[in-house]
């Protein structure tokens, strides 16, 4: 085993591998950017490291600052985790090249699977089906039209070189084509430096379902079941389970022995997953992630396996000590990802300070996490702050676990997804257990799950000072209490999130908006990579009117109301902050009576 391990990562998933580490005895190195200097993760570690500034450019997507740091810490191996340098081959070789062992697949397999145009032939050779789609990256959309007139639409434009939902946009018509085509590209260059994209027919009700494998560098490759990870909102996970709910067993079995066969064609080693699309019977091979998966969790809790710990004596060289006949699924566990978002504005990412971190426990429950009370989430990383797991002896038992301790989990400070945890986890469509991957968002009415409680500087909002315990004819009761400003005494407790929600009314313009209601203001923190309207131009509400990237996702604000535009407050480049003024969209009675007037921008 090794000395020592330098964890190249963050978050949760970082402080998921050091104790993996500190488990098998292994010294840990853990590093971190000027955003993370307070990180509680890195108690975790033996020792810590200043990689670089806030950027993940100048910190965590450093490799040569990465490797400065093993060599002077004496560290003998290199954990990617998930996300940043996990899947760069360049940086797997540079660690062997250093001196140092690489924690996970070779570097030959992670650009056979890295590439999805290489990945889906490499599917295509190990006798597993796969989605129509072009062969070769393109950036011309007469390629996309071409290939959308053959198929029909809707199609997927998709990064060759990326993962996790970014740079995929859907394109349901011509006149989407090109804004969908940049917008991915976009997004690809930002999250992973190569702007390369293609075209693939886009199912239009299927399941996520994917094959967790593991195999050693004797031979073995061994799946070890399946995850639904079916609910997701912008082509990225929500919720995930293990097993799939109702999959038929020769399903499963061909699916296994699917992601086997690629995992061989490409000489994988390490843990790895296979992700398919699952509808009508049929399923159809789509990537394979050469890395530890953020839900890995629910398959290490039904087949009792520890896959850090697997990824850990792989590649310190240890034989799998077992067969596929001896891997066993017992049980059932889900997870849901606690993201720092808003979801009544539509999963929009809201980094800020986290005034109250209050996570469940009890039977059944873990809670990989990696923030506590106090600590800003930053705005250069992405929005995951925990992840909830529970298990139970089946599905049904599982679902009553986890809805029991999201009643627990208590976050304050910024919005996060746990309101619609506890709308999705009750929903008669997961209850069943048929969802399919745009359930979300183009099924669920979400109308239900209650907006954020964020007060904003200047609104007139007032969040509860204090709460007080009374009893009331020998019931206990927890009253909110708003008191003028000042008068709040030091220590007093918070009001849980629920309670705060009955008291308060989200609303208002947010700052910068003053009184009248014709200016659009931003959602969230940001930087602005697109402006879609000019000065002067006509919109309708729902009308694109620029994009706004934050926490590593591109976010569409649209127009709030009919009217002209009257004033464009930002341009492209600009940061901003929640609740600046974006643009005014002024009413001009009768002088423009139909927005979409000709020569209106009809994006």
């Amino acid at each position: 085993m090794f000395d020592a391990v330098l964890v190249a990562n963050r978050g949760e998933i970082a402080l998921r591998v050091l104790r993996g580490c500190r488990d098998l005895g292994v010294r840990t190195v853990a590093v971190f950017s000027e955003a993370d200097r307070d990180a509680p993760w890195l108690r975790a570690a033996d020792e810590a490291h200043l990689l670089g500034g806030a950027s993940p450019a100048d910190s965590y997507l450093n490799v040569e600052r990465v490797l400065d740091v093993a060599t002077r810490a004496g560290a003998d191996a290199v954990h990617p985790g998930y996300g940043f340098l996990s899947e760069n081959a360049d940086f797997a070789r540079a660690v062997g090249d250093a001196g140092l062992t690489w924690i996970g697949p070779p570097p030959d397999a992670i650009v056979a699977m890295g590439d999805k145009l290489s990945a889906r032939r490499a599917a295509e050779a190990a006798g597993c089906p796969v989605v129509p789609g072009t062969r070769e990256p393109t950036d011309d959309p007469d390629v996309v039209a071409a290939f959308a007139a053959e198929h029909g639409y809707p199609v997927a434009i998709k990064a060759a070189y990326g993962g996790g939902g970014r740079g995929l946009k859907v394109v349901r018509a011509d006149n989407e084509l090109r804004d969908a085509l940049e917008g991915a590209q976009r997004e690809a260059v930002a999250a992973f430096g190569r702007g390369e994209v293609y075209v693939e027919r886009y199912l239009t009700r299927p399941r996520h379902i994917e094959i967790q494998v593991l195999a050693d560098t004797a031979g073995t490759i061994l799946s070890l079941g399946e995850r639904d990870c079916s609910a997701q909102r912008r082509h990225q996970k929500l919720i995930e389970e293990a097993p799939a709910p109702g999959l038929p067993a020769e399903v499963r079995g061909a699916m296994g022995d699917a992601a086997v066969r690629v995992s061989r064609e490409v000489g994988y080693t390490g843990a790895g997953t296979c992700e398919f699309l699952y509808e009508d019977g049929d399923f159809f091979f789509l990537e394979m992630n050469t890395r530890l998966q953020v839900e890995h969790p629910v398959t290490e809790l039904v087949t009792g396996l520890d896959l850090v710990h697997w990824q850990l004596r792989i590649a310190a060289g240890e034989a799998l000590p077992f067969a596929q006949d001896d891997v066993t699924l017992r049980g059932h566990a889900i997870e849901a990802r606690i993201n720092a978002e808003h979801v009544a504005l539509g999963f929009v990412p809201s980094p800020g300070l986290i005034t109250a971190w209050r996570p469940p426990a009890g039977p059944g429950v873990r809670v990989d996490d990696g923030v506590e009370a106090g600590w800003q989430v930053p705005r250069a990383y992405d929005s995951l702050l925990a992840k909830l797991i529970a298990y139970g002896a089946d599905r049904e038992s599982a679902r009553r676990a986890m809805v029991r301790a999201l009643d627990e989990f208590v976050v304050e400070g910024v919005p996060t997804t746990l309101d619609f945890h506890r709308f999705a986890f009750v929903h008669p469509d997961f209850v069943a257990g048929r969802v399919s991957t745009v359930s979300v968002e183009r099924e669920w009415d979400l109308s239900a799950i209650p907006p954020a409680a964020a007060a904003t500087e200047g609104d007139g909002d007032k969040t509860p000072t204090r709460t007080l315990t009374v009893e009331v004819g020998g019931k206990r009761l927890e009253v909110a209490l708003f008191e003028p400003d000042g008068a709040a005494g030091a220590g007093g407790p918070s009001v849980g999130p629920r309670r705060e929600r009955r008291a308060r009314r989200a609303g208002g313009a947010g700052k910068g908006a003053g009184p009248a209601t014709e200016v659009l203001v931003a959602p969230m923190q940001g930087t602005i990579v697109k402006t879609a309207v000019t000065v002067g131009q006509p919109v309708a509400a729902g009308d694109l009117v620029l994009v706004l990237e934050a926490m590593k996702m591109e976010n569409h604000i649209s127009a709030h109301r009919d009217g002209v535009v009257t004033d464009l407050c930002v341009e492209a480049g600009q940061v901003v902050n929640s609740g600046d003024a974006l643009a005014t969209i002024e009413d001009r009675g009768g002088e423009h009576t139909d927005p979409r007037e000709p020569g209106a921008d009809d994006t």
